[in-house]
């Protein structure tokens, strides 16, 4: 076995960055939008937009880009 661990040690460590429990993480900051009737809704830090809802519709929230 080589030192420091079972691998070649050839990772260049190139990797994007991804958020907490493996998505993007878009930051604080920026909007939730329904997809079915376009509503926008500023973003609550800590709270997933997924996990809210349209307050004209009804349907779950996903996060503007």
């Amino acid at each position: 076995m080589r030192p420091g661990g079972l691998g070649r040690g050839m990772g260049r460590g190139r990797g994007a960055p991804r958020g907490r429990m493996g998505g993007f993480g878009m930051g604080p900051a920026g909007e939730c939008v329904c997809p079915q009737c376009g509503t926008r809704v500023p973003h609550q830090r800590g709270v997933p937009c997924f996990q809210m809802r349209c307050p004209n519709c009804g349907a779950p929230l996903t996060r503007a880009r």
